[in-house]
């Protein structure tokens, strides 16, 4: 994933399956949230480690597969 992504000035959404997570990157107000397959979403510190391996091996994901928040992204 490039970190071009958080520069449009758009929110970016994240599927990590190999925790079985997902975030979302809030481009207005900079803050982050975590959101395990089929938990509720909570906002997290933007120093998380999951966030930043997320970030590095994650795979980008649209709004709609995020709200969905309960199953894996096919790759």
């Amino acid at each position: 994933m490039l970190f071009d992504v958080f520069r449009k000035g758009q929110d970016v959404y994240i599927d990590y399956p190999f925790e079985d997570v997902m975030f979302r990157w809030e481009s207005q107000t900079h803050r982050v949230f975590r959101r395990f397959y089929g938990q509720a979403e909570i906002e997290i510190d933007h120093t998380s480690n999951l966030f930043h391996e997320a970030i590095s091996t994650g795979q980008q994901i649209t709004a709609e597969q995020y709200a969905q928040g309960n199953r894996r992204i096919d790759k």
